[in-house]
């Protein structure tokens, strides 16, 4: 019976409320921001809805860095909002990151407003020199995703020179007529056999690894009365007062500004090939730009495809050259020495350069631990452009070395470490002159046609990875059963 009066008592109180309910004004609807849905009829049999399972967003094939940029010209500063959607491809769980951060090594050069990882804000960090080192709040599993964003200001060094017999001057910074951003945004070094790849600077060669990854770089001057031109590793579009550039599967986005930069560019294939220069330097600036496209069209010819849109030749205020992806300096020197013809530096060191384009971009490897990789083909890159525009030069190119580099005749190992090298002339000699000895012996030993197909197949098989010596003679095996071992123990401490 008690239960009874609890039922009545509850449907009068549900009346009562029901009549209060119609007498009061009623809410307005709420503006729909899509069609409503429409009503599924009621049966007396209800069937469950599949469960619905949610398509997987693929994890990019390689990691994409977004950066807005605002470059205070006269000031010297630089202003970044970064962000990083990283894919572990590490084939095993990470429970942290490392990022290499370059600015870092100059005092003040780095100050860091924000970071933060997946949309929370990251406090277990840590910045040492050039090592940035945080912490995940939870492990990231092979192929899955993290975005890391990072808001930091760049004040940028003056590039001071340097000692040439000791180190190699820093081509970061600022000189009176221009601004080099090298090497410039932290970006997450490669992870190999679980290992973060982040080697110690030296006094000469480069001592970076990249992944390859993809760049969108929007870019707009502090001061819109400033605008400075503006040669960078990517393609540009204009999109209002942002210029955004775009490279895909890159290893080290470039720029440079000056607002004394004058230009020319040329057509070569599907790129457009831009010689960025100071007045009064027209002649080597031409020069550089029809050396650059030559060796593009001949290396294009003879390893594989140029992969990039743009390719920029830029002056640098300081006596060294440098490569990054679709982009490399060339020092001033060599224009101020430019006489006019094939035997100068502005020519071997043009033809060097446009090779890494290949061998440090396509195929990376590790610069410091087994430069050779790059570097010995980089300079057997330069024979074969002289081979093809001027076979008589060869024998000059050979006997110009010592001109270049100093004439120390090192006769070291081929595959010595950058910290190996006992100096910049020991090292480069055999590094880069041996290096490419070894080549043209290799290349007489196999043949023409089967040295090239292996060179071919090598840029296939790696491109886009970080090669090593391993790799190389394990596809150079695979094409040849020409016996080549008294070549590897003439010119290498490690048996490969």
């Amino acid at each position: 019976m008690r239960r009874y009066k609890t039922y009545l008592l509850f449907a009068v109180f549900f009346l009562l409320f029901s009549l209060l309910a119609s007498c009061a004004t009623p809410a307005p609807a709420p503006t729909p921001t899509s069609p409503p849905p429409t009503e599924t009829p009621i049966h007396s049999t209800l069937t469950p809805a599949p469960t619905v399972t949610p398509t997987a967003v693929p994890a990019p094939r390689r990691a994409q860095y977004k950066l807005n940029v605002v470059l205070d010209y006269a000031a010297k500063t630089v202003g970044v909002d970064e962000t990083i959607v990283y894919s572990n491809r590490a084939g095993r769980a990470l429970n942290d990151l490392v990022l290499a951060v370059e600015p870092n090594l100059w005092p003040n050069g780095f100050t860091i407003s924000s970071l933060s990882l997946n949309g929370a804000p990251i406090t277990d960090y840590t910045l040492d020199g050039q090592k940035l080192s945080l912490t995940l709040p939870a492990v990231l599993q092979p192929e899955a995703t993290a975005t890391l964003q990072i808001q930091y200001t760049l004040n940028l060094p003056l590039i001071e020179p340097t000692n040439p017999n000791l180190s190699r001057p820093r081509i970061y910074g600022f000189t009176p007529r221009q601004i080099n951003l090298t090497n410039w945004y932290p970006f997450i070094v490669p992870n190999v056999a679980g290992q973060w790849v982040l080697h110690d600077p030296w006094y000469y060669g480069e001592h970076l690894v990249y992944d390859a990854a993809d760049y969108e770089i929007n870019v707009k001057s502090a001061d819109p009365t400033v605008t400075p031109v503006i040669a960078a590793s990517g393609a540009p579009s204009q999109n209002g007062e942002w210029t955004t550039y775009t490279l895909t599967a890159g290893r080290a986005f470039a720029l440079s500004a000056s607002t004394e930069f004058l230009t020319s560019s040329v057509q070569v294939g599907n790129a457009v090939v831009t010689s960025y220069y100071f007045p009064l330097y027209d002649k080597p600036g031409q020069a550089a730009l029809q050396i650059s496209a030559q060796a593009l069209q001949i290396y294009s010819q003879r390893y594989g495809p140029y992969p990039h849109q743009t390719l920029a030749v830029v002056m640098g205020d300081f006596n060294d050259g440098m490569e990054f992806s679709g982009f490399f300096f060339l020092s001033r020197g060599f224009y101020n020495i430019y006489d006019g013809t094939l035997k100068n530096l502005l020519t071997t060191v043009a033809a060097h350069e446009t090779s890494h384009q290949w061998w440090f971009e396509q195929v990376a490897s590790d610069q410091a631990l087994q430069p050779w990789l790059d570097e010995a083909l980089a300079a057997y890159s330069e024979r074969l452009f002289y081979e093809n525009v001027d076979p008589n030069l060869v024998q000059w190119w050979w006997d110009y070395w010592p001109a270049r580099i100093g004439d120390c005749r090192s006769q070291s190992w081929v595959d010595i470490a950058v910290y190996s090298g006992a100096g910049f002339c020991p090292y480069t000699d055999a590094v880069y002159v041996r290096g490419a000895r070894f080549l043209d012996d290799l290349r007489a030993r196999i043949g023409d046609e089967t040295f090239f197909a292996f060179l071919q197949d090598y840029l296939a098989q790696e491109n886009g990875r970080i090669a090593t010596s391993e790799d190389f003679f394990r596809i150079l095996r695979a094409r040849t059963q020409v016996d080549f071992s008294d070549l590897i123990r003439q010119y290498f401490q490690n048996v490969y």
